[in-house]
């Protein structure tokens, strides 16, 4: 077990491996606990995460847990690299041999910036793909869905918030026609049912209390969202369930040993206007290299 405190602007975030600390459960690596300095409340669900890395997938049997989450049960090491930046690596995997580096940096306000690389280390990946799934458990906002520009018309905002586990839980972008082929019998899962929305552009964002998270993508990768209303079980003192709101990385081909590269801006920050955070996504992008 390892994990750091970073404190930077108005967040407090702690970051850890797959270990197990207190109430907080073994296998939920990354953001094991964000706050903002407004509201003494986690924005994730205590026992779990948030930007866990919990899924590689190919769509290819062996069906067991252990191969299904196996980013949770591989050993992971946690370093400090300075007072603002830690990086969870994980050696080659046992079943799918992929290697990755996850850096975590908080930058004053508000922000959160995820850089998740990869290398497969073999050709293991049965279909071709390598499919890769990040899940947030929200600590019972009151509204369960997340927004995101979307639809038929640019400039459309949409609202998502699937009403069972697995029900039409992914949305692609309205660039993305990339089909996982999937072997017969596999099992179902959150990136197997897709939704009839799709986006436009790639963020999203949902309310917490009087705060609002915002994740951002690089445009330049195969990115899709998923939601689940009752991913991150039930609260009971708030007699409300957790929802999950979650992201894909998708590769559709890949070398040996290549690295692949996912960069993230999330933002916990007081509820803004939509132009605002339009205006967010847009100066990140504008200011990237």
């Amino acid at each position: 077990m390892a994990f750091e405190r970073l404190s930077v602007g108005d967040l407090t975030a702690i970051i850890g491996d797959n270990g197990a600390h207190k109430s907080h459960r073994a296998g939920y690596n990354g953001l094991w606990s964000l706050k903002h300095a407004s509201l003494d409340r986690n924005l994730f669900v205590p026992a779990y995460a948030g930007l866990n890395l919990e899924h590689i997938f190919d769509g290819a049997p062996p069906f067991d847990n252990d191969v299904f989450f196996e980013p949770r049960r591989a050993p992971m090491t946690l370093s400090r690299d300075d007072a603002t930046r830690v990086t969870l690596h994980q050696a080659p995997t046992p079943s799918f041999e992929l290697e990755s580096w996850t850096r975590f940096e908080l930058k004053p306000p508000h922000y959160i910036d995820m850089s998740f690389e990869c290398r497969p280390h073999q050709h293991v990946f049965d279909h071709g793909y390598i499919g890769l799934f990040w899940a947030s458990y929200m600590n019972a906002p009151l509204d369960k869905s997340f927004y995101f520009l979307g639809g038929a018309a640019p400039g459309q905002w949409l609202q998502y918030c699937t009403q069972f586990h697995n029900d039409q839980s992914t949305v692609r972008s309205v660039n993305d026609s990339f089909e996982l082929t999937v072997s017969p019998g596999y099992r179902d899962a959150l990136f197997r049912n897709h939704s009839q929305l799709q986006y436009r552009m790639p963020f999203y964002y949902g309310y917490f209390e009087d705060l609002v998270w915002i994740v951002m993508f690089d445009s330049k990768q195969l990115v899709r969202f998923s939601h689940s209303p009752s991913g991150g079980g039930f609260n009971a003192e708030r007699r409300s369930a957790n929802p999950a709101w979650d992201f894909q990385l998708i590769i559709p081909e890949f070398e040996v040993p290549e690295r692949y590269r996912l960069d993230v801006r999330a933002l916990l920050r007081p509820r803004c206007s939509r132009d605002e955070i339009l205006a967010e996504y847009t100066q990140w992008i504008d200011s990237r290299p």
